[in-house]
């Protein structure tokens, strides 16, 4: 099954984006057990959320948008945007939310592609497929050249580790996971034609705002 199968068929996945009590489990092939804050997906935007958002003032993709919050916000705001991700039912939520979504991997052909003025990978989602350098390989051929701005939400240490993890409670098929600080990351972006327009800290949470130069 691919990664991208996965999450689609995850029950672990699907309870946790329904609980707001729950944390997601993930077990590596390490013998390192990952626990992603499947609450917070679900959460309306904090503060931090929304200063972030504050940086998209123009048509904004958000990959791996879950049960679609953040793309929420921005319609309520009144900017166009548009959340991907592979789950049928972080999808149905993100809908009834007001959110527009595509049941799409990030490596699937999307829509403005080249065009985009702004692109989100938030709440760890730098992880996907636990390659960040493929995520970045792809996401500069959505940005728009030069003006476009990709946000990437980092770990607040400076790791680069990567994973084949499971989902706890249900078994199931391997698939990657990474995570990656804010220093690795540039290390990436950079040979890829990335600049970084700004890095910063807020309330424990670390960010990068990078633009691809064409």
């Amino acid at each position: 099954m691919s990664d991208a199968g996965v999450w689609t068929a995850s029950a672990p996945y699907a309870r946790a984006i329904n609980d707001p009590t729950a944390q997601l489990v993930l077990h590596a092939d390490s013998g390192e057990t990952l626990l992603l804050d499947a609450a917070k997906f679900s959460a309306p935007p904090d503060a931090v959320d929304k200063a972030v958002l504050d940086r998209c003032q123009g048509p904004t993709l958000d990959l791996g948008c879950g049960p679609g919050r953040l793309v929420a916000e921005l319609a309520g705001r009144g900017v166009p945007a548009l959340g991907v991700d592979v789950a049928p039912f972080a999808l149905l939520l993100s809908r009834a939310s007001g959110a527009s979504a595509l049941r799409r991997s990030i490596f699937d052909r999307l829509p403005g592609a080249g065009r985009w003025p702004h692109a989100l990978l938030m709440d760890g989602n730098i992880g996907i497929g636990g390659d960040p350098g493929a995520l970045l390989e792809r996401l500069r051929t959505l940005i728009r050249p030069r003006s476009g701005e990709l946000i990437v939400e980092t770990e607040a240490d400076d790791v680069d580790v990567r994973y084949r993890v499971r989902f706890g409670g249900g078994g199931g098929d391997e698939f990657g996971w990474a995570r990656i600080g804010s220093e690795s990351l540039l290390a990436l972006a950079a040979p890829l034609g990335y600049v970084a327009r700004q890095v910063w800290t807020a309330d424990g949470r670390r960010f990068v705002a990078l633009s691809y130069l064409g």
